[in-house]
């Protein structure tokens, strides 16, 4: 995305090839600002779906490895040791 400060130095167009009235500058400003808080609050979204699915991974691994313990005979003495 362009950034800001380049639309607001072109001075005629906007991004859509439009003409900037002088007082609209302030409204494409707004505008930018409200796309990018768009693009964040997506990004933010995407984000926390795959931490959720990394944490389910985890724990699904961690359950894993309990289980192979119990095969080897691993989990009793560990517990015993903790005591």
């Amino acid at each position: 995305y362009p950034s800001l400060y380049s639309h607001l130095q072109n001075g005629d167009r906007d991004r859509c090839g439009e003409a900037i009235i002088p007082g609209s500058r302030f409204h494409l400003a707004e505008n930018l600002f409200q796309e990018l808080q768009e693009h964040f609050q997506a990004l933010t979204a995407t984000l926390n779906l795959r931490m959720e699915e990394m944490g389910n991974r985890i724990e699904d691994l961690q359950k894993n490895v309990n289980d192979l313990m119990v095969q080897a005979g691993i989990e009793n003495s560990i517990k015993e040791q903790m005591r």
